[in-house]
């Protein structure tokens, strides 16, 4: 019997984000090949992801399965994706005047990035196994490569060297995971037709099926550094260039976090009773984990590796309560955290750029002599302890009050608990900064006297990387006294996973 080929019917306004992002990627690498164009390199991939965010802003309301059902795109989509384009757009402003970019070379690395991006958006649109598995991998390997790209420095390299081996490791968990999720459901790839799959035959209590969640849970643990599979994290935050830490600390939550949503709440919702503990545990673990971790740390960058640990587990606490909700709550904390790292991150790049350290004593006394370092990260560090007006703390109300609702009360307990704890670290630095007189400073009038980026025009004057900073802080606060706006955004997410799970 001769079979008959049938292409699938694509729906091009709905794959136009992708589309944007491919054609900036392929321009992008030509700026490369035509060197009278590299300097347009930059221009072009901001241009890239800013057309498709437009393109996401004309798809909201939309609510469609794509290529035959192996992409979906929807509120959880177009919401993941819009925040992860912004820390593009940011990464390249930050990266403008980073040394490791002209090591590099400014073309490949901004190819790199964009490839990062667009793995990361069809990693929130993925709605099969085989996506899942692919966008993961599209995203991650050039970040592997965009860790090491200091290459004056051995601490990038080896970032870079060891994020590919445990990335790797992670992966290879990952897809052995899902060959036993394949199997178990019934040779199923799709996510709804895995949920379907895991409900006939009492394939529900079949060990094939809970050791694959097993796995793919420890995969997608490695990639958002939950505890106990972290420990890349720190060394990775430290030994990268800080605009590609700044971008990979928001963006690969939000990717990760968005197919964690979708896989977990849609394909293993019949499953929910066995990994919601599971993931519980993880939780407790990666809050007490990153905040011990944290208390002793001197590198600003290694401290916020190890905050970072801590803010995966508050933020599996939307996962674990498998609501509507508890998705809503997720999305809201994740857009803070966006902002907040951003703000950190680009109030350490000024920091860098002027003394060459990340270390927490080094920013002394910045509160009196560099206004444009301590006050960003003074709100950011408010935002991640999670005080009040910040939308950090907005997002740790929400977050709790989902678990109080579905009966998790001693996981809120230890978030609260969490919370106390990392008041420790980060109201540390804003001490350091606010009460301490400035450090000794060099002929040049820059603390230490050594200035890293010397001629054209300071960092603390260069409108590309401080207007970002700006923004970012001011989001903090805003979205901290006004949530509704957020939370509408947010509220998307939530309402995608409903409409698939009734």
């Amino acid at each position: 019997m001769t079979g008959t080929f049938e292409a699938p019917t694509l729906d091009y306004a709905a794959l136009s984000p992708l589309i944007a992002l491919a054609v900036g990627l392929v321009a992008i690498v030509l700026t490369a090949v035509f060197r009278p164009l590299k300097r347009l390199a930059p221009g072009l991939a901001i241009l890239s992801m800013a057309v498709a965010a437009g393109c996401l802003v004309w798809q909201f309301g939309t609510e469609a399965d794509l290529v035959s059902g192996s992409l979906r795109i929807d509120g959880l989509s177009t919401t993941f994706s819009l925040l992860i384009l912004i820390a593009g757009i940011v990464a390249v402003l930050y990266a403008a005047g980073d040394i490791a970019g002209r090591q590099v070379g400014r073309p490949d690395f901004l190819a790199m990035l964009l490839s990062s991006v667009f793995g990361m958006v069809m990693l929130t649109m993925a709605n099969d196994l085989i996506i899942f598995f692919l966008a993961l991998e599209f995203f991650s390997i050039p970040l592997y490569v965009l860790c090491a790209t200091d290459l004056r420095r051995p601490g990038s390299l080896e970032a870079g060297l060891k994020y590919l081996i445990i990335g790797s490791l992670g992966s290879a968990t990952l897809l052995f995971g899902m060959a036993m999720i394949y199997g178990g459901s019934g040779g199923e790839v799709g996510f709804q037709a895995i949920a379907e799959g895991l409900t006939k035959g009492g394939v529900i209590s079949d060990s094939l099926v809970l050791f694959g969640i097993g796995m793919i849970t420890v995969g997608l643990a490695f990639k958002v550094s939950i505890a106990p599979f972290h420990q890349w994290t720190p060394d990775v935050y430290q030994g990268a260039p800080t605009p590609v830490t700044a971008f990979m600390s928001g963006a690969t939550k939000l990717a990760a976090f968005a197919v964690f949503a979708r896989f977990f709440l849609v394909a293993l919702a019949p499953e929910t009773d066995q990994w919601d503990v599971i993931l519980a545990v993880l939780a407790t673990l990666s809050i007490a984990i990153g905040n011990l971790g944290a208390l002793t740390q001197s590198s600003l960058k290694r401290m916020l590796g190890y905050s970072g640990v801590a803010q995966a587990g508050y933020m599996l606490a939307g996962i674990i309560v498998a609501t509507a909700d508890g998705v809503d709550a997720l999305t809201f904390y994740l857009a803070a955290y966006l902002a907040m790292n951003l703000a950190a991150f680009g109030a350490l790049i000024v920091h860098e750029r002027m003394t060459g350290s990340d270390s927490i004593a080094s920013l002394r006394g910045a509160g009196n002599s560099h206004r444009i370092v301590a006050w960003p990260m003074t709100i950011a560090m408010l935002g991640l302890a999670g005080l009040p007006p910040t939308a950090g703390f907005l997002g740790k109300v929400f977050l709790i009050e989902a678990l109080a609702d579905q009966n998790w009360v001693w996981l809120a307990i230890v978030i609260v608990i969490g919370t106390m704890l990392s008041l420790a670290y980060y109201l540390r630095v804003v001490a350091v900064m606010w009460t301490n007189d400035p450090a000794p400073q060099g002929e040049d009038g820059h603390i230490d006297g050594d200035l890293l980026v010397t001629g054209g025009t300071p960092p603390w004057k260069d409108l590309g990387l401080v207007v970002p900073i700006v923004i970012a802080s001011v989001a903090v606060i805003f979205f901290g006294i006004f949530p509704d706006p957020l939370y509408d955004f947010a509220s998307r997410a939530g309402d995608a996973i409903l409409s698939l799970t009734g």
